[in-house]
């Protein structure tokens, strides 16, 4: 029998930069101006530190495909776990069709020649079946497209930021800093882009998805959040320090944001360098989908399985078990929305994706902090390898802290606080597509007659079927 390939601890370090640092998101926070750094450390310390300690818990507790599924089912039962898998799973096409519509851009910039529309359209096509097919493999066969994309993003993130501060030293800069320009901007606009920070501290809980794939998980899993949790924030900091060099605030594409930036550190729109920063940036997109891909699928397929989303979630592969179903699904929901993208308003096509997707992914996570707290309560005696100290204020803390931060992130993100016809026709769309994937998520439980107990029969006989065919 063929030994089964294993996760370094490195290599779980570097998977988890690839997941949680976005290089695509360091643009939309750039867009807040130079009051990021003061909602970086913030955020950092209030957000990152609670949520990293609550995943390194539950994530070493809870060993298993579920991920946040499965803490928030245990904690609340499977109406709320069927949420959860919803909106978890709805994000990534959504995500997935953000990022294909910038390729034709990032294919521009690399031979110079315009894309037509359905050309475009085919372009992003691509991009979403390859990745798509290469989430029909396991994590360990696809480590090294994780770990490269990791060290592209790091190579990246320096880059621009050294060019940032070359530029700063020898010409000057595009934006102010002074020490009253970074304190904390509420004004609306800024208030919308901090839900993307957030968003880019998130997802640490992938690497639990891994665990079958490493040596010693509940050693590791701790050990890659706390590494990786500290190389991201000095990278996403130098990063967002070198675009603000480049590009006024009110000029800073949401979009295209990073490879501007390089042109405009270099003074170059083409040349080897543009060239091979664009193909960078092109793997990066590929790294998140297949290492997010991985994650997420897992966790749509063992809840269908749990009876608490769709059947055809539950397909696996006769050949090595992957959720094939799950990642089918996700090219289909990707593919309708690229293709119907040329009709809607024209807007930037990226934000709104990216947006609606940031939307349902921060719905996801809200009940996971006070899911944390009652598993401690009803299930105090499983081990814990790495157990959150402090007592239970401290705990109450570390709960309502971050949720309360994802919540306001939200409001500002998915309702429209401004009635200008600008404003609505931005952030409409979004809170009509977020309350669109909201009804469907509760069709769902309605149809397949979910209950907080559990699914139908039909769905514990599937759930059942499904996990001995595992064991053999």
């Amino acid at each position: 029998m063929e030994q089964k390939k294993k996760f370094s601890l490195m290599s779980a370090i570097l998977s988890v930069i690839c997941v949680v640092f976005v290089a695509e998101a360091a643009a939309p926070v750039a867009a807040i101006g130079n009051s990021q750094f003061f909602w970086w450390i913030f955020l950092l310390i209030a957000f990152l530190l609670p949520y990293g300690l609550i995943s390194s818990e539950l994530g070493t507790t809870y060993i298993g495909d579920g991920g946040i599924y499965d803490w928030v089912t245990k904690a609340f039962g499977h109406r709320w776990g069927s949420r959860v898998s919803w909106y978890y799973w709805i994000n990534f096409p959504l995500w997935l069709a953000s990022l294909a519509v910038m390729c034709p851009e990032l294919l521009t910039t690399m031979t110079g020649i315009e894309f037509p529309v359905i050309p475009s359209i085919i372009i992003q096509l691509v991009f979403i079946w390859l990745v798509v097919w290469i989430s029909f493999y396991p994590v360990s066969d696809s480590v090294w497209i994780l770990n490269g994309a990791a060290v592209i993003k790091m190579i990246l993130a320096v880059l621009i930021g050294g060019l940032g501060l070359y530029v700063a030293f020898t010409k000057g800069m595009a934006n102010e800093f002074t020490v009253q320009s970074m304190l904390p901007s509420f004004d609306l606009n800024s208030l919308s882009f901090i839900s993307v920070i957030i968003f880019n501290l998130l997802g640490f809980e992938v690497i639990c998805t891994f665990a079958d794939d490493m040596e010693n998980p509940k050693k590791q899993i701790p050990q890659a959040i706390v590494a990786a949790g500290i190389v991201i924030a000095a990278i996403y900091i130098f990063s967002a320090f070198g675009i603000g060099v480049a590009i006024p605030t009110d000029q800073i594409s949401t979009g295209s944001g990073m490879m501007d930036s390089f042109k405009l550190l270099t003074g170059s729109t083409g040349g080897w360098f543009i060239i091979l920063m664009a193909f960078f940036f092109l793997l990066t997109l590929f790294g998140n989908m297949i290492s997010w891909s991985l994650g997420v699928n897992n966790t749509a397929c063992y809840a269908a399985e749990n009876g608490d989303m769709p059947k055809f979630f539950a397909k696996r592969s006769s050949k090595n078990e992957m959720p094939i179903g799950t990642a089918l699904m996700n090219g289909i929901v990707a593919t309708v929305v690229v293709v119907i993208a040329p009709i809607l308003p024209n807007q930037d096509l990226f934000w709104a994706f990216f947006s609606l997707n940031l939307v349902m992914f921060l719905l996801s996570y809200v009940p996971v902090f006070p899911a944390f707290y009652k598993l401690r309560q009803i299930d105090p005696d499983t081990p814990r390898p790495f157990k959150v100290g402090g007592g239970d204020g401290v705990l109450k803390l570390l709960v309502i802290a971050p949720m309360l931060m994802i919540v306001v992130s939200l409001i500002f993100t998915a309702i429209p606080l401004q009635f200008d016809a600008a404003s609505l026709t931005e952030q409409l769309p979004i809170t009509i597509g977020a309350v669109i994937f909201i009804l469907f998520g509760e069709a769902i439980i309605v149809f397949k007659k979910i209950t907080k107990e559990g699914a139908d029969n039909n769905g514990e006989k599937n759930r059942s079927d499904n996990t001995e065919t595992r064991r053999v």
